[in-house]
């Protein structure tokens, strides 16, 4: 049980990691942003996914990965647009885009592998 707990936490600190490197360059939230978030972000995603699993019965597994997946590519899609409205000038916030970059292609991987993973269905006999 203590397992899952601190898999969910970990997630949750991941998923935060990666949602304030979007929301920084996107001029939503006035906070620095570290080379600590670079790695927490997929660190701890990976870490509680992991301790999840090993605690977790197989329904809880797919479940949450079905969740983690669909808020990563939420994650993915907001720093794709927060890279199409900075090219068109119409973002007004200073700094780099790297660090959408960054979180589109990680969290763009991530959740397009958890989520075609469902496609498949187990062989049944």
């Amino acid at each position: 049980m203590i397992l899952l707990i601190v898999g969910v936490l970990l997630i949750l600190t991941g998923l935060f990691a990666g949602t304030v490197l979007v929301a920084v360059p996107l001029g939503l939230l006035q906070l620095a942003t570290g080379p600590a978030l670079w790695v927490l972000f997929p660190v701890c995603c990976v870490a509680g996914y992991v301790l999840f699993a090993i605690g977790g019965r197989m329904g809880e597994i797919r479940g949450l990965s079905l969740a983690i997946s669909g808020l990563l590519l939420m994650l993915a899609v907001a720093s794709a647009i927060g890279l199409v409205l900075g090219a068109a000038g119409m973002l007004h916030a200073d700094g780099s885009t790297l660090s959408l970059w960054y979180v589109m292609i990680i969290a763009g991987m991530a959740g397009f592998l958890g989520s075609a993973s469902f496609g498949r269905a187990a062989p049944q006999s």
